[in-house]
């Protein structure tokens, strides 16, 4: 790699996003990374189809958001009506269910997060990333570095918890440097305007 692109893979930002994980043993990851390594796509895992449909739907919605306000506010109330009945129907969560917003800090080689439970280094676990506000779904796969009290201070319940990514997608890897990009430019505009008072 060259260090261009280290440097670009090391663009950190802080944003709120919605958010899941969950750990995953040694066996069945070491089988996920051998179907990858034949070429099978980590995105063909049990339990992932409704959240693709569900944030692909969300990533049109917010397009057509800009061109049709109407329209895409009539559709949006569509599409939950009907995720409401499917799940009334199936009784099953998807993963986006279990996502929380919540505030991270990441790159596109890792990230660190509050979490009520430990974790241990070295540990495996799923990642559920969506990015707002254009509902950019991004699954990897995450190893725990490090496990410590939250440094917010005496009384604040739970971990922070940091991962580096093991297993992630070039393409999901370019939508997070996009996206912290966009973040830092955003927050310098922001600064600006903020001055300029």
């Amino acid at each position: 790699m060259t260090s261009g692109n280290e440097r670009r893979e090391a663009v950190r930002a802080t944003d709120r996003i919605l958010f899941a994980f969950e750990p995953v043993d040694l066996a069945r990851y070491q089988d996920i990374l051998d179907d990858h390594r034949r070429g099978i796509s980590i995105y063909h895992q049990t339990g992932l189809t409704d959240i693709q449909m569900y944030i692909g739907a969300q990533e049109a919605l917010a397009k057509l958001r800009d061109r049709d306000l109407e329209l895409a506010t009539f559709l949006q109330h569509l599409d939950t009506k009907l995720n409401m009945v499917l799940q009334k129907v199936s009784g099953d969560k998807s993963p986006f269910e279990m996502m929380d917003l919540l505030e991270v800090d990441f790159s596109a080689s890792g990230m660190a997060f509050d979490s009520a439970d430990p974790a241990s280094p070295g540990e495996i676990m799923a990642l559920h990333i969506t990015l707002l506000p254009d509902y950019l779904y991004i699954f990897c796969f995450g190893e725990v570095v490090s496990c410590q009290d939250n440094a917010e201070g005496p009384g604040i319940p739970g971990k922070r918890v940091a991962v580096k990514f093991i297993l992630i997608n070039d393409d999901d890897k370019e939508k997070l440097v996009q996206h912290n990009f966009r973040q830092q430019s955003l927050a310098l505009r922001n600064r600006r305007l903020k001055g300029d008072r």
